[in-house]
């Protein structure tokens, strides 16, 4: 399927690895124009060097999104995109008996504000253009309570309602915003979720990962390219009747409707 995204230009936030790097890939594979934020820049040259391996290339920018000062002098250089996929930021998972204001408060720092000023530096200028979107690659740990998860779920959970309220704000003029709740994936958070589960419980890293995986139905963790190919899909105009859609990629564990 041509996803019609051939000289787009796009800005990925988390892009030095995990599910931020697959999107950069996913992207340059259908001919974007991607810059990609993190906040290390070693990371992102590494990134680079990875990308660069494979035949592909893109713009880097080493910025912390939790300012919201830097987070507007970045897309002041950069533009505004075609396109807008947030994956930075990740909350820490702690025992409830670790969890503290100061760590709740750093929670939404780390989640929801770096998605809040990578959007409100763009998503004004996409309406006055008449086009754009936006996709927000958010954890299904905003729907389903975990104990260890308390502060970086209750990010999630504002991130989806904020992400749709855009959306609804927005549509009429050409701007549509999605979110994407991905489960266990294989990236370097799922070694802090299982530390801070030893830490609660003091059992062992092993028993507990595997524990993980017997809750999931298709049987393993998802893929960081598994959840670019999704957030491509809805970034393009292939998409271009979906806005709002908050969509569950987590292997089948959550059992609701």
């Amino acid at each position: 399927m041509d996803l019609q995204l051939a000289g787009k230009t796009a800005v990925v936030t988390g892009a030095s690895k995990g599910i931020g790097l697959a999107c950069v890939e996913a992207l340059a594979r259908e001919g974007v124009a991607v810059t990609g934020i993190s906040r290390d820049p070693d990371n992102l040259a590494a990134a680079r060097e990875e990308l660069a391996a494979k035949g592909f290339t893109f713009v880097t920018e080493a910025v912390d999104l939790t300012d919201p000062e830097a987070s507007a002098a970045v897309f002041g250089r950069i533009g505004v995109p075609d396109i807008l996929i947030n994956c930075a930021g990740a909350a820490r998972q702690l025992p409830p008996a670790e969890l503290t204001s100061k760590a709740l408060h750093a929670a939404m720092e780390a989640k929801y504000f770096t998605y809040m000023h990578a959007t409100e530096a763009v998503v004004r200028e996409m309406a006055e253009r008449g086009s754009g979107s936006i996709v927000n690659v958010v954890g299904q740990g905003g729907k389903v309570a975990n104990p260890l998860h308390i502060g970086g779920g209750a990010a999630n959970a504002a991130l989806m309602l904020a992400s749709v309220g855009y959306a609804k704000a927005y549509a009429d003029r050409g701007v549509r915003v999605n979110v994407i709740n991905p489960g266990l994936t294989r990236t370097g958070r799922v070694d802090d979720r299982l530390e801070a589960a030893v830490r609660a419980t003091g059992r062992p890293k092993e028993e507990l990962a595997a524990e993980l995986v017997a809750g999931i139905p298709i049987g393993r963790a998802g893929e960081p390219s598994e959840v670019a190919d999704v957030a491509v899909f809805l970034a393009s105009p292939r998409a271009a009747y979906v806005t709002g859609a908050v969509i569950t990629m987590d292997g089948g564990a959550t059992s609701s409707i």
